[in-house]
């Protein structure tokens, strides 16, 4: 058999088992830090990345904060624009107003420049809430007094309400029907 001692794998010199140990250890060592070092090199590439991706995301928030607030700013320019012809006609029947003005020409120009106003507003997606007539829905009606009337139905409405496209901008403030306890008991009738 053997005597306990090897060849060492480099110079081909004998050697006890524990020098071929401590030889495989050193090896293994080197090899160790080798990796380590590679390690920390791709741990400093990974945090390079994500500072690089926080502060990207951080700029994309700007951005689109920024583009947000522009963009509602735009909208209310928009509507603005819109509404200038009408206050020109409002203005323009104020100043052409006066004592000797026969008033029924005078009414019917108002009336035009309120149908121009409704269709400006409509055009920018306002709606108005249909409610007379209607079942009373908590979603799009306030019931502020009950009347006699059928019940759950609104009889009246005191306030119009207003949707801009989905969105509820005002309920309808209405008056809703309510029966009288005696009209469905029957009684009366013999």
């Amino acid at each position: 058999m053997t005597s306990g001692k090897k060849k060492h794998p480099v110079t081909g010199s004998e050697n006890t088992s524990g020098e071929v140990e401590a030889v495989a250890e050193m090896e293994d060592l080197e090899s160790i830090k080798a990796a380590l070092e590679e390690e920390k090199q791709n741990a400093d590439k990974y945090l390079a990345n994500w500072q690089r991706s926080e502060a990207d995301f951080i700029n994309y928030k700007r951005r689109s904060e920024q583009e947000r607030a522009e963009m509602v700013s735009f909208a209310n320019a928009n509507l603005m624009t819109a509404l200038l012809p009408v206050v020109d006609d409002l203005e323009r029947a104020l100043e052409n107003a006066t004592d000797d003005t026969d008033i029924s020409s005078w009414i019917d120009g108002i009336r035009l420049i309120y149908r121009k106003l409704k269709a400006a507003l409509e055009d920018h997606g306002l709606s108005e809430i249909i409610a007379e007539g209607k079942e009373f829905d908590p979603n799009l009606h306030e019931a502020v007094m009950c009347v006699e009337g059928k019940e759950g139905i609104v009889c009246g409405e005191i306030q119009r309400g207003y949707r801009l496209r989905d969105r509820l901008l005002r309920p309808s403030m209405v008056a809703v029907g309510k029966e009288e306890e005696g009209s469905e008991s029957g009684e009366g009738r013999e």
